[in-house]
């Protein structure tokens, strides 16, 4: 029964050591353990602090990549509004090349057509004068077998030829 009902000498003992135990925990033990506990939370704190900013970071990345997403489609809707011009662009200069290569051709056709109708015009006309030529030699050969006919021609041509003078 000693052990339930203990002495003042061991209640004293006891108590000194506990106090001395105590002390040297105090000094040197809690420190060392706060130390570790704020260590451990100042750590636990700065993960914290370290995944909001992660966050923060993670959010602002999503920002920025929806800006440039954005931003994306917009250069590439304004390169197909640009290629879309360029084709058209392209497709009527193409029209107007060929138009006015068009235009040389049908003048060049023209030019030679009139100047084939004025050869021809030229020729046909060269054509009726040696048929008149040729009719009028016929006739005058006929007309000028006398001596008389020939004179009243010559007459007749130097009358013309005083009232032209």
């Amino acid at each position: 029964m000693e052990l339930f009902t203990p002495d003042f000498g061991l209640i004293f003992w006891m108590f000194v050591a506990f106090a001395v135990l105590f002390f040297v925990l105090y000094k040197w033990g809690w420190p060392v353990i706060i130390k570790g506990i704020e260590s451990r939370a100042d750590l636990i704190d700065k993960g914290v602090e370290y995944a909001q900013n992660a966050k923060e970071q993670l959010d602002h990345a999503r920002e920025e990549a929806e800006k440039y997403i954005v931003d994306a489609r917009r250069q590439q809707a304004e390169m197909l509004r640009e290629a879309d011009k360029m084709k058209t662009q392209i497709i009527e200069d193409a029209r107007m090349a060929a138009q006015k290569e068009a235009q040389k051709v049908m003048d060049a056709a023209k030019v030679s057509i009139e100047q084939e109708r004025k050869e021809a015009e030229l020729s046909f006309r060269n054509e009726v004068s040696a048929f008149a030529l040729d009719i009028a030699a016929k006739v005058v050969r006929n007309e000028m077998k006398d001596q008389k006919a020939q004179s009243r021609l010559v007459d007749s041509l130097l009358d013309d030829m005083e009232k032209q003078n």
